[in-house]
């Protein structure tokens, strides 16, 4: 309902306009009465009218869509995470096989159990021009994220590992972190090192302790080993770009070019490894003496 002051100045504006207003309503009149008795006026004012519906709704599509990506980026990341779960990577084998003499028995040669559980994130922070980096996800422990989870890009490649936890936020050390080292290899030859970085270009990885039996190419794919605890084998992590020589040691230390752009990070994939415990139990335990 209006009220008296609205109803009043609605009044005087039709009384002040009263003429102009007459004037467009005949006007309007006119042209559909002539639209409609005379094809060439209907041909022309219906092409006309359908031009400017097509682009008001083009427009209006247009702005639908840059509104909907918010949702749009939701479905898909949740597409990709199912996905990413069905891999066949993420199960292994159990392996009860029992030797005596040459008779071997298995329960199940065919046997699996799920070893890797991938989870999305948003990145909410991210810095990559310290020497120390560190990206923080909206997503904690009362959503299943636990320390030494991997994380990993929505192309693959790896992006670093979870270092702290609450409720509802984490923080990854990059790999773009002084004390980051992933186990990795190269793809060519499966010759494993280690993986850092330099603190210089936050798109430049070194690979470190390869052997020089190795004989490394330029361009060639560098992967996560079988030795990391944290991120499933053979994630992508870039590229070689150049080999140098040490004539004192064995080794060569080679420069990667990072698959993952750490500079517009926006979701990312944390991997929980469910029997990283058993395997670090084991490596971090010394034999007892018998």
């Amino acid at each position: 309902m209006f009220k008296g002051g609205a109803l009043k100045n609605i009044i005087g504006f039709i009384r002040q306009n009263f003429t102009f207003l007459s004037f467009l309503i005949l006007q309007i009149v006119s042209l559909v009465m002539l639209s409609s008795y005379n094809k060439t006026y209907e041909t022309f004012f219906g092409g006309w009218s359908n031009q400017v519906t097509g682009n008001i709704n083009k427009n209006y599509n247009a702005w639908s869509y840059f509104f909907n990506l918010k949702n749009t980026n939701a479905q898909l990341i949740a597409e990709n995470t199912a996905l990413r779960n069905q891999l066949g990577q993420n199960f292994v084998a159990i392996d009860s096989s029992k030797k005596l003499g040459t008779l071997v028995l298995r329960k199940d040669s065919l046997e699996k159990i799920r070893k890797f559980f991938y989870y999305p994130a948003k990145v909410v922070g991210n810095t990559f021009t310290l020497q120390k980096n560190y990206i923080t996800i909206e997503r904690g422990s009362l959503q299943g994220v636990k320390k030494d989870m991997a994380a990993i890009s929505p192309e693959g490649s790896i992006v670093g590992v979870v270092v702290e936890v609450n409720d509802n936020y984490s923080k990854i050390m990059s790999l773009l972190h002084r004390n980051s080292k992933v186990s990795a290899m190269l793809k060519r030859d499966k010759i494993a090192g280690s993986i850092e970085w330099d603190g210089e270009d936050p798109s430049v990885l070194v690979l470190k302790n390869i052997s020089k039996s190795a004989a490394p190419k330029i361009g060639d794919s560098v992967l996560t080993s079988p030795y990391s605890s944290n991120f499933p084998a053979q994630l992508m992590i870039g590229k070689v770009t150049s080999v140098i020589k040490d004539p004192s040691t064995n080794y060569l230390t080679l420069n990667v070019k990072s698959t993952t752009n750490f500079y517009n990070l926006e979701y990312i994939y944390l991997v929980e490894n469910r029997r990283m415990a058993d395997q670090q139990n084991v490596e971090k335990n010394e034999p007892k003496n018998e």
